[in-house]
């Protein structure tokens, strides 16, 4: 039985995408980073959160808790749609997603090199060039059960999203080639 089958049988079953995380690391403060806060909402169509360095590295002039990157969480239609767009500029950038990019539990990340590849960016001079990891969590209805406050329960092994199960959903769902 295929997975088509499985989730037009059971729906419960059937992946969903929980959120799609873009990080956008800069590598400095000041205004490479305010530059990068425009372009990524102008991707994005969301304000990005700034993060902060973990550690200070005095080779790149990086000091504990200096603001060096950014990123912003979406969910819904907006991941939905940012996702399509994103595999859009993937797939213009002459990269190929592979199945290793998957973990067991059916997430997976691939990195945009630059942004001029998603629709309806041109390159600015002005601005520059920058690329961007993008990290997508998929999973099912029910997994509330897990998160929730009261009566907080584990989920049992047959309801997780499986890699087998994710690839198969982001192939048909996005129509991306994925190679072994």
């Amino acid at each position: 039985m295929s997975f088509q089958e499985i989730w037009e049988k059971e729906p419960m079953k059937r992946p969903r995408i929980e959120k799609v995380t873009v990080n956008f690391g800069v590598g400095e403060a000041g205004d490479r980073l305010t530059i990068g806060a425009n372009v990524i909402e102008e991707i994005t169509g969301q304000k990005p959160v700034r993060t902060l360095a973990k550690q200070t590295n005095p080779a790149f002039g990086i000091r504990k808790k200096l603001p060096i990157g950014l990123k912003v969480t979406l969910r819904g239609k907006k991941a939905e749609e940012f996702l399509k767009n994103a595999f859009i500029a993937f797939k213009a950038s002459g990269k190929t997603l592979f199945s290793r990019s998957f973990d067991n539990r059916g997430n997976f990340s691939f990195g945009v090199p630059e942004h001029i590849d998603f629709p309806g960016q041109k390159y600015d001079p002005s601005v520059g060039v920058y690329g961007m990891d993008i990290c997508v969590t998929l999973d099912k209805p029910g997994y509330r059960v897990k998160r929730r406050k009261l009566k907080r329960s584990r989920l049992p092994g047959r309801h997780l999203v499986t890699k087998e199960e994710a690839i198969e959903y982001i192939k048909t769902k996005f129509e991306v080639d994925i190679e072994e």
